[in-house]
């Protein structure tokens, strides 16, 4: 099973990745999923050249089949403006509008106040509803109060919301066919006579 990880942080380390880190952590322990990280720092121009040019190159191209192809999705942004970083928003509109119908999604964010939680809502999880992704219930924003004294330790508030939401995502792939699996079972042709054969009345 395989765990896509989008994390769109500037700065290195940024909170993002390690808000992204914990959550794969997390959900990779309990769905034995092998987890991909793709840090769009690192495609900031290949994203911009593919809008430029209308086609992706091939660390782009990469990128792309990694969150496309695998069964679920961790995607985790820092928020500007009330709203999800435009690095981000760049990288999922180069991806084909139905690449993520019916994949899950554990949507998470981070920023500078707690008053900036609601993007999540007004926000990431339009997005993705748009794009048909299955979104789970939790989703999880860690302000910079919600951070310890140590990098990359947490307060017992954001432990348990990443504890539940990594339990929905976990879920989810779990229980639901391994993305290749349902590929293959769409592309299976049914020969034409048995689908005749199924039309004809009975008796």
């Amino acid at each position: 099973m395989k765990l896509a990880v989008v994390t769109a942080g500037l700065t290195q380390p940024s909170s993002s990745r390690l808000l992204a880190d914990r959550l794969a952590e997390a959900v990779a322990r309990q769905a034995q999923a092998e987890v991909r990280v793709i840090e769009l720092r690192d495609l900031a121009v290949d994203i911009a050249n593919n809008f430029v040019t209308g086609f992706p190159n091939a660390r782009l191209r990469e990128a792309i089949e990694a969150v496309t192809e695998a069964d679920g999705l961790i995607a985790v942004t820092p928020i500007f403006s009330g709203s999800y970083s435009g690095l981000f928003k760049s990288f999922f509109d180069v991806i084909d509008n139905e690449a993520l119908a019916g994949k899950p999604v554990l949507i998470a964010a981070t920023g500078g106040t707690a008053r900036h939680s609601l993007a999540l809502e007004h926000a990431l999880r339009p997005l993705f509803a748009y794009l048909r992704a299955v979104v789970v219930p939790t989703a999880v924003y860690a302000a910079s109060e919600d951070w310890g004294g140590a990098a990359d330790a947490f307060t017992d508030g954001l432990g348990p919301r990443i504890a539940r939401a990594a339990e929905e995502l976990a879920d989810l792939l779990l229980h639901r066919r391994p993305r290749a699996q349902a590929k293959e079972e769409a592309e299976e042709v049914v020969p034409f006579e048995q689908q005749l054969a199924a039309l004809r009345p009975l008796g």
